[in-house]
């Protein structure tokens, strides 16, 4: 085989990171079109109520939704409102030091249930991140913001565990695939975040 034989046979294999990032493309703006605008208007309007009530946005996630719960909490801090007129919010896997009393003391599983039932009250909403629905910690979440009345979202992938029918709002993205599950996470977050950026930047 010639050089130039060769060099042609390498430029037809494909490396494996070009059909990944087909079907990751592909994947996820399929998964996209799931998304209701309607859904998110109607969060929208809850989150404002919340603020009108002096309430606080708590958001929890286990892994890379906690990572998101954090990177959101950036956002509805400062990126709606840069002025300073923007949600009071918290995520709630932030604090190592809690996280690990907690997790060491009373069980990984109420680690998010146990700072809510402290600081929340039913004027505030509770905002879930999971893949699965199903860990026990978010569960138990779910259930200690009923009790105190709050509003419960989440944003949910796979087939939306026992988190789905719990919710009073549940943006569930049927997609066998993590990564995909919590990119649809921030892009929600994004979107919640203009959207409210419009509504409060001449307040």
């Amino acid at each position: 085989m010639s050089n130039k034989q060769g060099a042609v046979s390498e430029l037809q294999i494909a490396h494996p990171a070009e059909s990944i990032t087909a079907d990751y493309i592909k994947t996820l703006s399929q998964v996209l079109t799931q998304l209701d605008g309607k859904q998110i208007a109607q969060l929208v309007d809850t989150l404002l109520d919340m603020k009108a009530h002096n309430g606080t946005l708590f958001i929890c996630g286990n892994g890379g939704s906690a990572a998101n719960a954090i990177h959101l909490a950036n956002d509805f801090t400062f990126g709606i409102h840069p002025q300073g007129n923007a949600l009071k919010v918290e995520a709630l896997a932030a604090n190592s030091s809690v996280l690990t009393c907690l997790g060491n003391d009373i069980g990984y599983q109420n680690i998010f249930s146990h700072q809510l039932k402290v600081k929340a009250n039913k004027h505030d909403v509770l905002l879930v991140l999971s893949g699965s629905g199903n860990s026990e910690n978010i569960i138990n979440a779910i259930t200690q913001a009923q009790a105190l009345g709050m509003t419960t979202v989440g944003v949910l992938g796979f087939k939306g565990g026992k988190a789905k029918i719990m919710l009073d709002q549940a943006f569930h993205f049927d997609v066998q695939d993590m990564q995909i599950s919590e990119d649809t996470q921030v892009i929600i977050g994004h979107i919640l975040m203009k959207a409210l950026y419009q509504e409060l930047k001449d307040v």
